[in-house]
């Protein structure tokens, strides 16, 4: 019987390095696994990742969890558990047939360069934003990826302009929000949390790495606190992210009233009337189900004075750079306080007008990311990237 036209035959097995070291990264390593295993049945996956590409069938080399670390300074103290996963990786290079990295540029564009010196082709999914900062980056990217899937539209444009083999496949949110979002009516979704249904819900999002929420959850009860003192009617619901464990956040919140909610995050979303979310990942995802937000985030000093000097734009928040202004506010470092928290969920609360065009405007976003598919257009091309000699 002849081959399914853009599939490898099951007997032809290709071994896939892939490297995700983020619960963003984790998410996407999945479904992406997933989508090519379906366009070449042969792959199969070794690398890192985190518990849903494990569940997918991944060969673990090392657990995403352990190397989870965000900024300069932070990174330090991780520094050795990073050497030890990073020579694993090489290690491993030999043995396989491609390279797909997954965002957590620090680390895979040093894996890039090595894959290249051992000749195995490199794709690389979720780009380094170096739109951003670390422009420079650019020129390494075009000496060592084969080919960049990225899942903003004006980031094609940019590698093109920069020699760069890209394709634009979509952000795969907006399929994962299709498959996963929320289904449940408001009263069923409120009992899966314990959380009252008649009154007003803040969602509390400090991020999905301890040490961020350890930085970012202070002045958010701190506003909570506020909010609370000044408006009986609300409660605040804390989704716990999958890269945490319970225990950790009861700890942090010991003494303020909030409900956390564990799995069904979309449910626990969809129950907010306003969310205040540490930027990242979970922005876009609050703003694909249009729920306004305040979006806050807080580094380690030198880290943001490092940051700070290399960046080249004036807001970090996806949602207002897919959107082109903004459309949420943003209280980065210094500003990132309770009472300015406050402030700006209680506009939110008080002014229907600005509410509902906000939620407006992030419905909006869904028409300008081509997400349906993305996982299946990404995976065509790492099949197609398969059959070619080099991969082989």
């Amino acid at each position: 019987m002849p081959e399914a036209h853009g599939t490898l035959p099951r007997a032809d097995s290709r071994r896939i390095l892939v490297v995700a070291g983020e619960a963003s990264g984790d998410r996407y390593g999945a479904g992406l696994m997933e989508a090519v295993r379906r366009a070449a049945p042969g792959a199969a996956f070794t690398g890192i990742g985190g518990p849903r590409m494990r569940q997918a069938g991944l060969e673990t080399l090392v657990e995403a969890e352990s190397i989870a670390v965000l900024g300069f300074f932070e990174v330090v103290s991780s520094l050795p558990v990073i050497r030890r996963a990073f020579r694993r990786c090489v290690a491993a290079l030999p043995g396989c047939d491609l390279v797909l990295l997954i965002d957590y540029p620090g680390f895979n564009l040093r894996l890039a360069r090595e894959a290249r010196r051992a000749g195995v082709p490199v794709i690389y999914f979720i780009s380094p934003q170096v739109w951003a900062w670390k422009p420079g980056r650019v020129k390494a990217i075009a000496e060592t990826v084969h080919r960049m899937l990225v899942i903003f539209p004006f980031e094609e444009e940019f590698y093109r302009r920069h020699g760069v083999e890209v394709t634009y496949v979509g952000h795969p949110l907006v399929e994962i929000l299709s498959r996963e979002g929320p289904r449940l009516p408001r009263e069923e979704a409120a009992a899966l949390f314990g959380a009252d249904p008649t009154r007003r819900i803040i969602g509390l999002m400090p991020g999905s790495r301890l040490k961020e929420v350890r930085r970012n959850l202070p002045p958010i009860l701190g506003a909570a606190r506020l909010l609370s003192a000044r408006h009986g009617d609300l409660q605040f619901l804390l989704p716990v992210a999958s890269t945490l464990q319970r225990g950790q956040i009861l700890d942090l919140t010991s003494g303020v009233p909030v409900v956390l909610a564990e799995g069904s995050f979309y449910e626990a979303v969809r129950l907010c009337e306003a969310v205040v979310v540490s930027s990242g990942t979970a922005t876009m995802e609050v703003g694909l189900l249009g729920v306004p937000m305040v979006i806050v985030y807080r580094l380690h000093p030198l880290t943001y004075a490092v940051a700070r000097r290399m960046t080249r734009l004036d807001t970090f928040g996806m949602v207002n750079l897919v959107a082109g202004r903004r459309v949420v506010p943003e209280l980065i470092q210094s500003d990132c306080t309770p009472g300015r928290i406050a402030m700006e969920v209680e506009k939110l609360l008080s002014d229907r007008v600005l509410r509902e065009r906000t939620r407006r405007e992030l419905r909006g976003l869904r028409d300008r990311l081509q997400g349906e598919g993305a996982f299946q257009r990404a995976a065509e091309v790492i099949a197609a990237c398969l059959r070619e000699p080099a991969a082989r």
